[in-house]
């Protein structure tokens, strides 16, 4: 291991980097930094406010219309609450430090890659890229597959013989693609994020009116945690991965490029409003959906809804468009990737021969996650392989990796306890909840009848 200093340099007011100084050879320099490129993508461009509505839209998305049944189904209140709280309160911390690393040696890593790269060398630069591109692509599919539903739902309400819900998970896919065609960027949604918002308040409120309604109906409710003790115990764990799945997206870094300095200070501040005002809207809804229905709740909360029908419309109808927005801003590190090994990066993101490059950019990534979506629709199932295989490590292990390399000679016995603890427990929690995950997928394929009328 190299020789670290933990040397620290101010930019605005508050401390914006760590200094790697090791007294490494040019040649073992050269090669971290080349971890640093050009985007094709805006940088150093917004305002934290901006990233801040960001985050509460995109976090309060059709996601949370699946929430009740995969976080507190197999946990019960008691356990449901306590993981909740522990889960989401360990996430804020994880991704606040996350963002004091934002700068090291005075590079800006725009990308989680590039930064492992830059401090452990090119195997953690592909692992930190496998493991993001893996949650991203993952959770880009959740969200065709959540599209999908919610038009079938409005489907439903006006045939008596809806079509399949493949069909819809198809259509869902073009217009996904649509708005990142037209909207290339994360800062490009600075002009949506307000029609996000005002979709986002229109189905929280009409499902939270509609959840009290069925549950002050609901007589008969059921909260006990059902199946053998070995499936309690599996799902259990799956239902962790689906809360950090709910409070974190493995894509910090990407998200801080786009914020002007002082980059630390604003990234914090934005994710104070997205673990008050965005945690509490989604984990509200969560809440009621478990309270109106108990364990019974549904996978996709308005299957369950009593009506009226003008309010199950609006709601699917109202979380579809939102969905269009907010699933842009978790796939546009895969865009960023691509456009800036493929596009002309001197000339402008519309120019002709960009638009025909991003055109075919991204036709493949979304005809290839709407295809694989209408093959594998095991929502929950995978919500839980992501949470638990990408997201611990991500959210989790690896910041401490990087403390412990960058601040190991000069932190104190207690911190560097502390970091170490972080990275051997929930590098064990990856492991045990992704072999919950995948066993649930192994137990769904063998029951899911493919192009079945779901």
């Amino acid at each position: 291991m190299d020789q670290v200093s933990a040397t620290e340099f101010e930019v605005g007011n508050g401390v914006e980097a760590l200094s790697l100084e090791s007294g490494q050879a040019p040649e073992e320099r050269e090669k971290k930094e080349e971890y640093v490129i050009t985007s094709a993508h805006a940088v150093d461009k917004d305002s934290w406010q901006q990233v801040g509505l960001m985050l509460v839209t995109g976090f309060n998305c059709a996601y949370v219309l699946s929430f009740s049944n995969l976080m507190l189904v197999p946990l019960g209140w008691a356990w449901g609450l306590t993981c909740l709280a522990v889960v989401g309160a360990f996430a804020y911390y994880a991704n606040w430090f996350l963002a004091g690393l934002h700068v090291i040696d005075g590079h800006r890593f725009i990308r989680y890659r590039d930064l492992m790269g830059f401090v452990f060398g090119r195997r953690m630069y592909y692992l930190a890229w496998f493991l993001q591109f893996m949650t991203l692509l993952l959770g880009n599919m959740g969200f065709i597959l959540l599209g999908g539903r919610a038009l079938k739902a409005i489907n439903s309400e006006f045939s008596n013989s809806p079509l399949r819900l493949q069909v819809f998970i198809s259509a869902t896919g073009v217009v996904y693609f649509i708005f990142a065609y037209f909207v290339p960027t994360m800062s490009a949604m600075r002009n949506w994020l307000a029609t996000s918002a005002v979709l986002t308040v229109i189905y929280d409120v009409v499902l939270a009116a509609i959840l009290v309604k069925d549950g002050k109906a609901n007589k008969t409710k059921d909260y006990n945690v059902h199946g053998s003790e070995v499936q309690k115990v599996f799902n259990a764990f799956g239902a962790i991965a689906a809360i950090l799945v709910c409070n974190t997206s493995g894509l910090l870094p990407e998200i801080q490029s786009t914020l002007r300095k002082p980059v630390v200070a604003n990234m914090r501040k934005a994710l104070m409003m997205q673990y008050t005002v965005g945690l509490a809207v989604y984990y509200g809804i969560s809440i009621a959906g478990y309270w109106a229905y108990g364990s019974s709740v549904s996978e996709y909360l308005p299957y369950q809804l009593s009506g009226p029908r003008w309010g199950n419309v609006l709601i699917n109808s109202t979380a579809f468009l939102q969905s269009v927005v907010s699933q842009h801003m978790f796939c546009a590190p895969i865009h960023e990737a691509l456009d800036t090994k493929f596009q002309k990066l001197g000339e402008g993101m519309f120019s002709k021969a960009n638009l025909r490059r991003r055109f075919a950019l991204r036709a493949l990534v979304f005809g290839l996650n709407t295809f694989v979506t209408a093959l594998f629709p095991f929502m929950g199932d995978f919500v839980n392989l992501f949470g638990s295989f990408t997201l611990f490590p991500l959210t989790f292990v690896f910041p401490s990796m990087v403390f412990i390399k960058v601040r190991g000679k000069t932190a104190g016995r207690e911190e560097k306890a502390w970091h170490w603890a972080n990275i051997v427990f929930f590098s064990l929690m990856s492991i045990v909840t992704t072999a919950a995950a995948v066993r649930l997928i192994i137990q769904s394929t063998r029951i899911y009848h493919f192009f079945a009328d779901t």
